[in-house]
């Protein structure tokens, strides 16, 4: 059942994306702010406090109202499924701001491209050169189908097989936007900042996706040039500052043969390689230079689309031959 569970919701999700601006993103904030206003008092235990109602708690819920679902039926549970997905998986949760700005280098509008690109990942886009724009645009592109998608789909696949529904898509989810939240908007809380808070749900948000980024590394590799990607990936990883995100970068320059990583010319900000400070994970020594290939260029942008959906496809083909295997078996 997850197999047409993933399915579903990627074909509604491509006919019907949530806009830019929902209430489901909306109530997260409100979800996360409430938590840290309520239980965050500054000390170290109640960082865990906070991680759990804000991380844990909608996940049981959700494991909880699937479990009382599937007793009454398994197409309701199927369409508990698909709507859970819908709301936590999809390439049309980020893709709007890609294909805009490779519209609009199309066009040769590079001043809206590097606009739409600051406002995408809030980043002093003015001074960046044309290859480190596209750069910028390539490695966070790719972050972002990870963390939308694979993460989300192997999370899914793992909780449903031991009967807990969409739950694993919610736990994925639900981590990696505490990690951003705590990151980026701990000032706007109406409470004393918690640094170890912060660097909880970093490190656990790490924990968590620890084998997503190793399997869509992985599958970067199966449907891009193997041999490269692995190699990329064994040599390169560390010119990240996170290592989850040192992977999946370095495999996919490698599978397509892009330049990726490396630090910015003098002045322009960002540092490239320094810019990554969602995830969680130590500081890797040396994270400095580039991976080899070619210098990124537009039609980079296209390879990369074709090099996702690829590897979305490997991943829902070898579920669908493991939920045949199943119903066989």
């Amino acid at each position: 059942m997850s197999f047409f569970a993933v399915l579903l919701a990627l074909l509604i999700e491509q006919l019907k994306p949530l806009p830019r601006d929902n209430r489901i993103h909306d109530t997260l904030i409100s979800w996360v702010r409430w938590a840290g206003r309520n239980f965050d008092a500054g000390r170290e235990h109640h960082a865990w406090v906070v991680w759990g109602v804000t991380v844990l708690a909608p996940t049981l819920l959700v494991a909880a109202l699937y479990t009382g679902v599937a007793q009454l039926s398994m197409l309701l549970a199927l369409a508990f499924d698909v709507l859970v997905l819908y709301l936590t998986l999809g390439f049309r949760q980020f893709s709007h701001f890609f294909t805009d700005i490779r519209d609009a280098l199309d066009r040769g509008d590079e001043l809206a491209a590097r606009r739409l690109l600051a406002e995408w990942r809030h980043l002093d886009t003015s001074e960046l050169p044309r290859t480190e724009l596209l750069r910028h645009v390539i490695e966070h592109a790719l972050l972002a189908a990870h963390r939308h998608v694979f993460g989300v789909f192997f999370w899914f696949v793992l909780l449903s097989s031991l009967g807990l529904g969409p739950a694993g898509a919610v736990l994925y989810r639900m981590a990696e936007f505490a990690g951003r939240y705590w990151s980026f908007k701990s000032r706007s809380l109406g409470a004393p900042a918690n640094e170890r808070l912060m660097t909880l749900s970093q490190q656990l948000f790490s924990g968590i996706d620890h084998v997503p980024a190793r399997l869509t590394a992985f599958g970067f590799a199966v449907v891009g040039n193997f041999e490269e990607a692995v190699n990329g990936w064994r040599r390169d990883a560390g010119l990240w500052v996170h290592q989850n995100e040192g992977i999946i970068l370095a495999a996919a320059a490698g599978a397509l043969g892009v330049q990726l990583g490396g630090s910015a010319a003098p002045g322009v900000t960002p540092d490239r390689s320094k810019t990554f400070q969602v995830g969680a994970g130590g500081e890797i020594e040396g994270s400095l230079g580039s991976t080899p290939g070619l210098p990124p260029q537009p039609g980079h942008l296209q390879s990369i689309v074709g090099l996702v959906w690829r590897s979305m496809v490997l991943w829902l083909l070898l579920l669908a031959l493991l939920t045949l295997a199943n119903v066989l078996g």
